[in-house]
């Protein structure tokens, strides 16, 4: 083989390799975790986290509440409980899911990204190969004897060592990138399988709470129509009331120093905005039941919510005096708005502030529900001054 054939077969080869800046491995497989999704997985965890606390304080409270003894106000609570537990359980699997979904999309790009680098890998290992056999093989020992000088003997074996190294890394590479293939593809599966598993225990957990509605439904009718139990449950709510009565002195005995100058409440009469849209379903006041003919006093007013709007909001600048369960009213929010002004949000599905939050006035305080109530969803709201009720409906806005 002739010198200039041998110069023409290992150019033609060279010619043939992509730009350097092509051969350096893909960011695929080097780059390391991007600060954004470092940033998702925290949110992620603090979430997972966030619900992992409140299942746990729901469980104490269930056995809290076990340990009592058997009251129909006692009973209620523990169906609003176990179905917020169950809720909560189900808010957990679909975080899980939504996590599980976008890896999912993560890995399904990552897969399609190195199947597409193997098969250019792929087609530049056969496109040198095919020049090689075009332009016949040929032994490097016996190129590098028929060198005639110095110089040829130094670009043909340079030319030599730099085509057998990009050979031998194309190989690497593209056995690495079969590999990082395969692994994906495997994760792809596990990852498929997880989502089919969450969503099989949502479908779960969303029966078990259709189950804890209809219990809790059957037990409001078996109220509502039994004089015995119904009686009983008045009972049961007017001790509640006057615990709440207790608890209202107490407030009123250490007034909490507002960090700022709050218009006062007084001056708001007729003008406050209502803390949820909906409908008033009981008054302020004597109320007395049309079936049996009882009376007892309202201290508040309860109102029907809206499906479309579960958001309580305060209806004035206040600090939060209170944040917890209260037999009867369920979870329960004391804003304290000075001068010994205070408003009350009962039946509370969840609190979105915490114990000693200052609010403004339109600031969300929690997700309205039906825990502790005997009429379903409904948020029972409460104004008084020290601890007298005052009624809603002559400081609230006229509708």
């Amino acid at each position: 083989m002739s010198r200039r054939r041998r110069i023409a077969i290992l150019l033609a080869a060279w010619a043939l390799l992509p730009p350097a800046s092509a051969r350096i491995a893909s960011p695929l497989s080097a780059q390391s975790q991007t600060p954004q999704a470092s940033q998702d997985l925290s949110e992620y965890e603090k979430r997972l986290a966030a619900i992992n606390e409140q299942i746990l304080g729901l469980k104490n409270r269930l056995a809290e509440e076990g340990k009592k003894q058997e009251t129909i106000l006692g009973q209620l609570a523990r169906i609003s409980l176990t179905k917020s537990l169950l809720q909560k359980e189900l808010a957990l699997y679909e975080v899980r899911l939504d996590k599980n979904s976008r890896d999912l999309t993560s890995l399904r790009k990552k897969s399609a990204e190195l199947q597409a680098r193997l098969d250019s890998e792929k087609r530049s290992m056969e496109r040198t190969l095919v020049a090689l056999y075009k332009f016949g093989r040929f032994d490097i020992a016996q190129s590098l004897l028929q060198a005639e000088n110095v110089q040829v003997l130094f670009s043909e074996s340079k030319l030599l060592a730099g085509l057998a190294r990009y050979q031998e890394t194309t190989i690497a590479e593209y056995l690495k990138t079969l590999g990082e293939l395969e692994t994906t593809r495997a994760a792809l599966e596990s990852k498929r399988a997880e989502i089919a598993a969450l969503l099989g225990q949502s479908r779960s957990k969303r029966a078990e709470i259709e189950r804890e509605e209809r219990k809790n439904k059957d037990f409001l009718t078996l109220i509502e129509r039994n004089k015995t139990t119904f009686v009983q449950n008045l009972e049961e709510l007017k001790a509640s009331a006057e615990e709440l009565q207790t608890l209202m002195k107490k407030l009123s005995g250490q007034a909490a120093a507002l960090p700022f100058i709050p218009i006062p409440l007084s001056d708001m009469k007729g003008r406050l905005p209502w803390p949820i849209e909906g409908t008033v379903a009981t008054g302020f006041g004597i109320q007395r039941h049309a079936r049996f003919n009882t009376a007892v006093m309202n201290n508040g007013i309860e109102i029907v919510l809206r499906k479309d709007n579960l958001i309580v909001q305060a209806v004035h600048p206040g600090k939060i005096a209170f944040a917890d369960f209260l037999q009867g009213y369920g979870n329960l929010l004391i804003l304290d708005h000075g001068l010994t002004f205070y408003t009350l949000y009962a039946h509370c599905a969840e609190f979105l502030v915490k114990l000693g939050d200052v609010v403004g006035g339109g600031q969300p305080l929690a997700l309205a529900g039906d825990y502790g109530s005997l009429k379903g969803p409904t948020l029972y709201f409460e104004i008084r001054f020290r601890t007298q009720a005052l009624n809603p409906l002559l400081w609230l806005k006229k509708k």
